[in-house]
């Protein structure tokens, strides 16, 4: 028996062209390129392109892919009238787990595995996601469905989708932002669900469907709710420290701050940081971030010697709040980006797959006699 690894910590178990990370010294690139260049230089549509392509498109390649992504965003027939169906106090993650699933129903051909129709069927999936969203949340709050903007960008389109009205360019480029830096992370949890529903040669929506499940947690994407609630919870700046330490000392989590992968800081939180600030100045959320610049103070004080930072759930709260989506919103967002990392792993494992076949340790008992029934 190999020597077990709880939580398959270290375990190698894919490889991958997309995303590098180094932990130890807060490094992420996408295909090689630092997270820190393409959310300050790049947009959503270029980093989706590098991931499924292993490079940057030529202008002519952007404009065709943007021209794909606008094109597939208008639901199937019967979608919208499904969406409006569902239970207003649905959580959206459920939502969006259940249309996207559902979406395999409009497709003919849903089970072909060939990299062509994957890679085409992962193309609607990402146009679709925002509208799905985007729809719901306007018919829980009882205002009229806004179509898609075809003239858009894929974060533009979304902000307009949702609030009726065309974002500011501040805003549009903020969730852009957001959405690159949420794309891809190594083989985190949901990816790896991903991968391994994808290696029983199962379909792209099976596939992502369970990665959404994985996601919802609140160890993993779920994270950034629970960062909003908890400033939420704090009445001022000044009632940071003892809240904080209070919950220290009590051996509470502090949302948004640690991180399996990162000894160091997330670079998709320094990121972040700057973008939510500038944000709140906008938005007269000021409080707000002081909160959280206050809450990572304090944390620096008390347990950075640890290893323990802010991580990209931390800001991306305060984002995410200042742009104006409801806290059950947060974790679809980081669907919503997540879906361009999951498509490309799940090209990946299509590419040279095996299937995923772990082994278990026993440790329970061994030659029980059966009871019989009326001697239990």
């Amino acid at each position: 028996m190999s020597d077990f690894v709880k939580g398959l910590a270290g375990i190698v178990a894919a490889e991958t062209n997309m995303s590098f990370i180094d932990g130890q010294k807060g490094i992420l690139e996408y295909v090689g390129i630092p997270i820190g260049e393409l959310a300050s230089k790049g947009t959503f549509e270029e980093s989706v392109y590098l991931l499924w392509n292993q490079k940057l498109p030529t202008r002519a390649e952007l404009d065709a892919f943007n021209a794909q992504i606008r094109g597939y965003h208008d639901l199937p027939a019967g979608m919208a009238n499904r969406l409006i169906s569902l239970p207003m106090q649905a959580h959206p993650m459920h939502v969006l787990r259940t249309m996207i699933s559902a979406l395999s129903m409009h497709d003919p051909d849903p089970n072909n595995i060939e990299l062509d129709a994957v890679r085409d069927k992962a193309m609607k999936i990402l146009s679709r996601a925002p509208t799905l969203i985007a729809y719901f949340d306007r018919y829980r709050r009882g205002l009229p469905l806004i179509h898609p903007h075809k003239e858009l960008s894929f974060a533009g389109n979304f902000l307009y989708m949702l609030n009726g009205v065309a974002p500011t360019e501040a805003m549009t480029r903020a969730f852009d932002i957001c959405m690159i830096t949420h794309a891809d992370h190594g083989l985190n949890n949901s990816t790896f669900a991903a991968r391994v529903v994808i290696s029983t040669l199962s379909d792209l929506y099976s596939a992502l469907t369970a990665a959404i499940g994985s996601l919802r947690g609140p160890l993993h994407g779920g994270a950034n709710e629970g960062v909003m609630r908890m400033l939420n919870e704090i009445p001022s700046v000044d009632e940071v420290e003892p809240y904080i330490l209070g919950k220290l000392e009590r051996k509470e989590k502090i949302m948004g701050f640690g991180h399996r992968v990162y000894k160091n800081v997330d670079p998709r939180a320094t990121e972040l940081k700057t973008l939510a600030r500038q944000l709140a100045e906008d938005t007269g959320n000021m409080e707000l971030y002081e909160k959280s610049n206050a809450i990572e103070q304090v944390m620096e004080k008390a347990v950075a010697a640890k290893g323990i930072y802010p991580n990209v759930d931390f800001y991306s709260a305060t984002t995410y709040h200042c742009i104006g989506l409801s806290l059950d919103l947060f974790t679809p967002m980081f669907a919503l980006s997540r879906i361009a990392g999951w498509s490309g792993h799940i090209l990946e494992q299509l590419e040279d797959n095996r299937l995923y076949r772990p082994a278990a340790e026993y440790v329970g008992p061994h030659d029980v006699p059966y009871t019989p029934i009326d001697q239990r």
